[in-house]
């Protein structure tokens, strides 16, 4: 199966493409007061903010559409999420039904962040907010590049894009691959054998640091809101799979006028470096 993108540049093309949506549908029933709580957090310590009162908030991709609503609680004068899967939007639409059915100042539509002609018709938000997104689209920078006008003067950007491995980032992307390109059979043991990895590996490192693994869990559970689960799960098979040292992601910024005021690495291993820029408001 190919899937195509469309961009300004024309349409870019992927083998493949992981079903973010079922997943995120399948994320939505664990969700509670607890993990919407916790993704609340997430934001007011992103932002180092205790409310988003007067703010406009732009969700770009926004799966479950768990965000938005933590925006909408939080606050936000306004809130448009949009994202490239149905089922994704679909999701998030569920949420706003369930917790803000007649907010007008929620929108929630189909959109590709490579459709220039689209995003030219959003105008300019005080946040724009895109986390473990944009580097699964097919044309990374790309997006990254289309995103810059979104963000007002003063604005604040805040993204989450996989860190580079020079070894194992060709390893995880053919794994990748193998389980969008794989039937049910493939995808299962892979599931299986990576998950597996996944909680051994997280296990032996709480034995050597001599702590006890149920507090790594207890930590993790409602990390940002999410579950390790469907987390692992979106890890194995999300696919298209892009990269990028911290040093590519802040000097592209820079040079389009954005200053970095928060950067959290994964010290080299895999998972999301996130960044938190501000637009120069000169």
């Amino acid at each position: 199966m190919k899937l195509h993108f469309q961009g300004k540049r024309g349409k870019v093309e992927s083998d493949a493409r992981f079903e973010f949506g079922k997943n995120w549908s399948r994320y939505l029933s664990v969700l509670n007061d607890d993990r919407i709580a916790a993704a609340e957090d997430s934001l007011k310590e992103i932002f180092d903010v205790n409310t988003l009162e007067g703010k406009t908030f732009l969700d770009i991709g926004s799966g479950s559409g768990l965000f938005s609503l933590a925006a909408m609680r939080l606050g936000a004068a306004k809130v448009h999420s949009f994202d490239y899967d149905p089922e994704s939007v679909a999701c998030t639409k569920k949420l706003k039904r369930i917790y803000f059915k007649d907010a007008h100042s929620w929108s929630i539509e189909e959109g590709s962040v490579l459709d220039r002609n689209y995003l030219s018709k959003l105008g300019g938000w005080d946040v724009v907010y895109s986390y473990g997104v944009l580097h699964h689209t097919g044309a990374m920078w790309q997006a990254l590049e289309n995103i810059v006008p979104l963000v007002k003067r003063g604005g604040k950007l805040y993204i989450a894009i996989y860190n580079k491995q020079r070894f194992m980032t060709p390893v995880w992307t053919k794994i990748k691959k193998s389980y969008v390109k794989g039937n049910s059979i493939t995808r299962f043991w892979l599931l299986v054998i990576f998950i597996s990895y996944f909680v051994l590996r997280g296990v032996i490192v709480d034995m050597i640091r001599m702590r006890n693994p149920l507090l790594r869990y207890k930590e993790k559970k409602f990390q940002r809101g999410m579950s390790m689960f469907y987390d692992y799960i979106d890890w194995i098979g999300g696919y298209p799979f892009e990269t990028a040292r911290p040093e590519e992601i802040f000097v592209f910024y820079r040079k389009r006028g954005f200053i970095l005021e928060k950067l959290t690495t994964y010290y080299g291993g895999f998972g999301n470096n996130e960044y938190l820029f501000s637009q120069n408001a000169d």
